[in-house]
This record gives structure tokens, C-alpha cells and sequence, in this order.
């Protein structure tokens, strides 16, 4: 492409940022001890610099219990032991500011631990008390109060109610957790509540974190009264989601972002069902980008993938919001595995987790599917391990499993733990480089040995592993597809292809860039086209013509197609 064509002006970096992230627990050990660490982060920063990423999340690290692995907060000031310290969490932001990397912190405001402060107190104050006002405490249906209060369902099964015991050994109200029971939900209708999380904000940002990934984004406001969900629920309309009051939440919220220098971003986990839904976290005075869940959930199909970056693309243009696009993260199935099953679509009501899968075939989609990613308008997340193609663990014992959808489900859901397995760094040792030596435990979550050939020691000297794709490919995104308009024009590519021009503008001259992922069969490439990266290996035609197979995607130049 030339090198020589005008840049448009800088947009912010939020709106094209290659973002990485960091389950923490499962990304690098720095003291040995068997468990993810801020240290191992640290150690690792030259490793994600050389990935070409521009931006790391970072998965809880506040105080916690671990019920659900952080996100059960008991102090959002403060690291958990099991990580580090606050002081190592601020020496690891300045460092990889220093590395050309930003961060971005989870926050956990839908729900706190039952261990954090406010709960105990609570309990302890009896009924009436204002600190039960901070959690939804309600007396229980029935003669004698010994049913929930209403119908709502924990996500990770069974009833979002628990009921406690009084201090006098009496029968008391229910608490609502639409999570596990550890997790009691907070009630943001108080005005304590959102005084302490815009001061939660307020401390983090004085640490120079750059933003702020939103857990469970559209939930934190219920309807009034807490009405039953009902035999015949509209998925559009539950009373636990997606409620009016929420938006005057991010609303302030995004008044103190905005009073801090630099370019500070909020992230959003909304899962919902309707466009128009979903876009109003998206309006200018709210959050900046939210987590495009279609798109992961699509299956491998030209026709199917189209439709959701189409809609995807009208979602977002209205409220001037640049789209985002993820394959994995750590609540799905890796999408190396999906990829290689019959049905490629994902649902997180029904993961599927043993379902049969073919990893070759799997990881050859995955590569395509990471070109055809890379190479849209827009952010882009890269889940731990996607780098080395990592599949999903699916044979772990139950003896080792620690979501708590496993308990809660009774072992019918086997949770999340298959894509949260410690990475493998070195091709030996017992924990293939995930724990600094000597190690005194073995890693939380146990290493399938085959993946000592996926390790990043292995891959980095292999050019045409896949950590060598992702390496060129997010170098070629930041110094080419970046600066580019937020667009994208469809090609016809055939029946069982997807082909689309990222254009440079109108009025820029240049090379124009075309990506092209094929499904089946063989596409002969354009004649005068420049490969500048592809997937996997091409074909050719009976003629001799350069060619894309199957489960490929191409990088491709196109001298003088630049937008007249």
C-alpha cells in the first residue's frame, strides 16, 4: 500500500484500538505460587508491546473471596493479596504507559461480595436499617415468608434469593444476587450507592488508569417493584435489565471521565437483545464503545457473518459509536474449538461444552477468522491465548472445576473454566512456563501436555504459527487499517466468499485494501492484486492463477482502487 497517501486526522484511540485481555489468574505467574499474578503481568509487558496490541484489560484484581473469581468485589481500593499490591498495580500502569500500552480496569458495579463491608453491616443492622437500603432486602412470599419474592432466576441457576437468619435466630428477609449468593446485588435507586462507585472512579483515575471495562453493564437498575418475570417473558422487557434509570448512571459517570486530561474510555457488557436497546449505551454522553456479543455468537458462514457486520455497522452509525468485535473472552467457549463443531454458532444458555470438535479444522478457521476481524472499522478484543490458538480445555475433572455454575447448576452447566486454563509460555517445565521457577504449587487450572507445542516460546520461532499471523496482523492494522474512515464497501466475492475495500477516502489517492475470507471451494485472487498477508497457505487455479481455499482469509493490495 503506499506509504506516501495522506493520513486522515487522528481519531481517538478507543474508536480502532487493538485491545488484549488479561484474565489475570491464568496470564502469567510471578511468584510462583501457582496463580496469575500483577507481577507476571509485568514481566510479560515486552511480550503484549511486540504483539502490536494497543491497550490491555485487565480482568478484576480487587480484594475478593474468588466466589467468582474477582468479581465478587470485598474493596474496590485495594489488590487482592493473590495478585499483588496497590503499589505493584501502579508501578504496572506507569510501566506499560511506558511501553506504549494503556489499561483499562474491570469494574464490578451490578453486584459487590458478601464480604464487602456495606453486607455485613447490613446484616447486622436488622430490618428497616438504612444500610439494608444499599441491597434489594425484601420479606418472602407465603404464609410465613418462606417463598422468594419473586420468580426472577440467578444466572448461574437456581433462584436469585437467599433468604437470611436474623440475629435472634429468626427467619428474615431475602437478599437479591442475580449471580451467585456470595454476590448480593446493590441497589442503585440509592443514592450512597452511586455516590461511592463516582468515587471509585475518581480513585482510579487519579492512578491514570485510561478506562474502564462495565461487568453486566445493562443491569444495574431494576424496574420498580420488582415485578415477576412471568410464565411468557419478552426478552426485550425483563425487570432486571435494560431499565430506564441506568442511563442517568453512565450519564454521570461520563461527566467525571470527561474532567480528566487525556482520552479516558468507558467499555460496556451488554448483552441485549435489541438493536436500538443496545445503541442507547452508545449516545455521546454515555459510554464509548460496548462489547458486540453478535458477532462472537455467529457461526462460520459467509451469509451469516455479513448480516451481523451490516447490522452491526447501522447499529452504531446513528449514534456516531465505532463498533467493536470480538471471537472469544473469558466466559465463552474459544472459539478454535467452535469453530472446529458441526453447529459453529455460540449461546450462552446453551454452551454446549462437549460437543465434538476437529481442532485442525477449528484453528484454521480461527486464523481466517482473525484476518476477517483484524481487518474491520472499528476496535477489536484479543481474549489471552487467542494468539497461539489455543483451543478450549473440555476434559478437565470435576474435582479441579471452580465456577460456581458448576455447583449451581448441580454439574449441568460445567461453567467457564475450559477457557480460563493457564497459558503455556515455555515447550517444558511442569507448568510450561506460566509459573517463574522455583514454583511452589502447580498452576490453579491443570495444562492440557499437548499444549507445550502451542507454547509463545515454540510459536515465536515458527513464521507461519499463529502468534506470527497476529503479530503482522495487528502491525499492518495500526500503521494501515487504523487511519482509515470507520467504512467498509461489500465486494462480490461469490457465493461461498465475504470480500470487502476498507477505501482511504474520499479525494485520497493510493492503494485501496480488500480482505477476502473463503468458505468453500477455491477463489481466483484479482490479477494485479498485492498479498499482503494471508491465513494460511493459497492455491492456485487450473491456470495457474493465485487462489484462496477454504477457511482462508487474504490481506490483499489493490494498486490505484483507492475511493476517486
Amino acid at each position: 500500500m503506499s506509504q506516501n497517501a495522506p493520513r486522515p486526522q487522528a481519531s481517538p484511540w478507543w474508536r480502532h484500538a487493538s485491545i488484549y485481555q488479561i484474565y489475570i489468574r491464568s496470564f502469567a505467574d510471578g511468584n510462583g505460587d501457582g496463580v496469575g499474578d500483577i507481577a507476571g503481568i509485568r514481566d510479560r509487558l515486552p511480550y503484549l508491546r511486540d504483539l502490536g496490541v494497543d491497550a490491555l484489560w485487565l480482568n478484576p484484581w480487587y480484594v475478593s473471596p474468588m466466589a467468582d473469581a474477582g468479581y465478587d468485589v470485598a474493596d474496590y481500593r485495594d489488590i487482592d493479596p493473590l495478585f499483588g499490591t496497590l503499589a505493584e498495580a501502579e508501578e504496572l500502569i506507569a510501566r506499560a504507559h511506558d511501553h506504549g500500552l494503556r489499561v483499562i480496569v474491570d469494574l464490578v458495579p451490578n453486584h459487590c461480595s458478601d464480604r464487602h463491608p456495606w453486607f455485613p453491616r447490613a446484616l447486622a443492622a436488622g430490618p428497616g436499617s438504612p444500610e439494608r437500603e444499599r441491597f434489594w432486602f425484601l420479606p418472602g412470599r407465603g404464609e410465613h415468608g418462606e417463598l422468594p419474592p419473586n420468580d426472577w432466576q440467578s444466572y448461574f441457576g437456581g433462584a436469585a434469593w437467599t433468604r437470611i437468619t436474623e440475629g435472634d435466630g429468626t427467619p428474615g428477609p431475602w437478599y437479591l444476587h442475580m449471580f451467585a449468593p456470595e454476590q448480593p446485588d446493590l441497589n442503585w435507586e440509592h443514592p450512597g450507592v452511586r455516590a461511592e462507585f463516582e468515587d471509585i472512579l475518581r480513585f482510579w483515575l487519579d492512578r491514570d488508569v485510561d478506562g474502564f471495562r462495565i461487568d453486566v453493564a445493562h443491569g444495574l437498575a431494576k424496574k420498580p417493584g420488582l415485578p415477576d418475570v412471568g410464565p411468557s417473558p419478552d426478552p426485550s422487557d425483563l425487570p432486571y435489565q435494560d431499565v430506564d434509570a441506568v442511563h442517568e448512571v453512565y450519564r454521570s459517570w461520563r461527566r467525571i471521565l470527561d474532567s480528566y486530561p487525556g482520552e479516558r474510555a468507558f467499555i460496556g457488557e451488554v448483552w441485549l437483545p435489541g438493536a436500538e436497546q443496545f445503541a442507547r449505551y452508545l449516545r455521546p454522553d454515555e459510554l464509548h464503545s460496548a462489547f458486540n456479543f453478535d458477532f462472537l455468537c455467529c457461526p462460520w458462514d459467509a451469509d451469516a457473518l455479513r448480516k451481523v457486520v451490516d447490522s452491526t455497522l447501522a447499529t452504531h452509525h446513528p449514534v456516531a459509536a465505532p463498533p467493536t468485535w470480538v471471537l472469544s473472552n473469558h466466559d465463552t467457549i474459544r472459539h478454535v474449538t467452535r469453530y472446529g463443531r458441526e453447529d459453529t454458532s455460540f449461546d450462552m444458555g446453551d454452551k454446549r461444552l462437549q460437543d465434538p470438535s476437529d481442532t485442525a479444522l477449528g484453528r484454521r478457521r480461527a486464523r481466517a477468522a482473525a484476518l476477517l476481524t483484524l481487518a474491520l472499522p472499528g476496535g477489536v478484543y484479543v481474549y489471552q491465548g487467542d494468539e497461539l490458538g489455543l483451543p478450549e480445555v473440555q476434559d478437565l475433572p470435576d474435582g479441579v472445576l471452580q465456577d460456581p455454575a458448576f455447583a449451581r447448576s448441580g454439574g449441568a452447566d460445567r461453567g467457564r473454566d475450559g477457557c480460563r486454563v493457564p497459558l503455556p509460555w515455555a515447550a517444558g517445565g511442569p507448568s510450561l512456563g506460566f509459573s517463574v521457577p522455583p514454583a511452589t504449587a502447580a498452576p490453579w487450572l491443570p495444562q492440557p501436555p499437548e499444549w507445550a507445542g502451542l507454547s509463545a516460546a515454540v510459536q515465536a520461532g515458527d513464521p507461519y504459527s499463529s502468534l506470527a499471523l497476529y503479530r503482522a496482523a495487528l502491525a499492518l492494522r495500526r500503521t494501515e487499517l487504523a487511519p482509515l474512515p470507520e467504512t467498509l464497501n461489500w465486494v462480490d466475492a461469490g457465493p461461498d466468499a465475504l470480500g470487502f475495500d476498507r477505501p482511504p477516502g474520499s479525494g485520497r489517492p493510493g492503494a485501496g485494501f480488500r480482505c477476502l475470507t473463503g468458505f468453500a471451494g477455491l477463489l481466483p485472487l484479482p490479477a494485479d492484486a498485492e498479498v499482503l498477508l494471508s491465513s494460511g497457505p493459497l492455491g492456485a487455479t487450473a491456470d495457474g492463477r493465485p487462489a484462496l481455499p477454504a477457511d482462508t482469509t487474504v490481506w490483499l493490495c489493490l494498486p490505484g482502487r483507492g475511493t476517486p
